[in-house]
């Protein structure tokens, strides 16, 4: 996809403090010794898949990722939009599959986006994985300095789709995460794939939604994201900034009627990888029993729509006052803040502007 066509996340780029990290949480278990795990688990690293996703096509993550009219724009520069923008095998990942048998309903998934460039798996995850009987992929050259949408995210749903076409997998539990901006990365991978995806574990970074750079996807999808994702925050008592950041994408999800969100919060820990009792309160958080209230997730979409009903009225008063610059001001305004979800009125609009394709 065109560079020129997104704005890639931004965050704070400190390599000295990420190789620091590394280099003390995050030493691969086994590293150097994938050779001596039994066949089909264990820690595996540099794997190459074979499988492409029909979910990270151009077309795909434009329509899922994009607002309506700014997927408009970049329609013409995608070429071939049944085009990969990545062959996965030329990508590398690492792999852990769990010891032992399947569990019976299948194993559960974390597709996790890293920081920083390495694929590896953090030293004391391997022993919570075997116990909630989750495997882990993570891509190389996935870090921030990555372009988030022609790779971050293509390389998630590639993980994604050759794990399940190698290992039985349980439906109700395959996640997608990641650490700081990998984990803002997570949110929108959880928020434009939900189909895919069952919950999301965002270890020290996270965004409100609708507006600015998180798009709201189409409704289809975003109907389903509100009634089938869980978000699990898990942050350090002492991340201020993103135990703050963590508040401000709350209480934006639920103004979006998105309710089924917890909160795990490590003692003692500042902005940094999740220890094993983290990720363990974690995975257990998302695998809990869902619950849902009907009635206030059908009244919070009732005021979503009032809202956005008036928003779309001062639109056809400007038609009607002839006023052409107010009703494309206004249709820009709804294309930001409702993206997707108002998909079908974004077009009407457009038709009176006569402005359809």
């Amino acid at each position: 996809m065109a560079a020129s066509a997104h704005r890639r996340i931004r965050s704070s780029r400190r390599p000295v403090f990420w190789r620091a990290l590394i280099d003390a949480a995050v030493r691969v278990a086994g590293f150097g010794a994938a050779a001596a795990c039994a066949a089909g688990e264990g820690l595996m690293k540099d794997v190459r898949f074979s499988d492409t996703s029909a979910a990270a096509t151009s077309a795909e993550l434009s329509r899922r990722l994009f607002t309506p009219l700014a997927s408009q724009r970049v329609r013409a520069a995608l070429g071939d939009a049944r085009a990969q923008p990545l062959d996965p095998a030329q990508e590398r990942f690492a792999v852990y599959v769990p010891a032992g048998p399947a569990p019976e309903r299948g194993y559960g998934l974390l597709v996790f986006i890293p920081p920083w460039s390495e694929a590896s798996l953090p030293r004391d995850w391997p022993r919570v994985l075997d116990r909630h009987g989750v495997i882990f992929v993570s891509a190389a050259n996935s870090g921030n300095d990555a372009s988030t949408l022609d790779r971050r995210i293509p390389l998630a749903l590639l993980g994604y789709e050759n794990i399940r076409k190698r290992y039985p997998l349980d439906a109700d539990r395959l996640y997608v995460g990641g650490l700081s901006g990998g984990s803002r990365v997570a949110l929108r991978v959880a928020l434009a794939y939900p189909d895919l995806f069952r919950g999301a574990l965002l270890n020290a970074g996270s965004d409100p939604i609708g507006g600015g750079d998180v798009a709201l996807p189409p409704a289809d999808l975003f109907r389903r994201f509100q009634q089938s994702t869980r978000l699990v925050f898990l942050t350090g008592a002492h991340d201020e900034m993103n135990v703050h950041n963590d508040l401000v994408s709350e209480k934006s999800l639920r103004s979006w009627c998105v309710f089924d969100l917890h909160s795990v919060t490590m003692q003692r820990r500042g902005h940094e990888i999740a220890d094993a009792a983290g990720l363990e309160q974690a995975l257990k958080a998302l695998a809990k029993p869902r619950t849902s209230d009907a009635g206030k997730l059908a009244s919070c979409r009732s005021d979503v729509e009032t809202s956005l009903a008036a928003t779309k009225a001062e639109a056809e008063t400007a038609f009607e006052h002839g006023d052409r610059a107010r009703a494309e001001s206004v249709l820009k305004s709804i294309d930001e803040r409702y993206g997707g979800l108002a998909a079908d009125t974004i077009a009407e609009l457009e038709a009176r502007l006569g402005r359809t394709d």
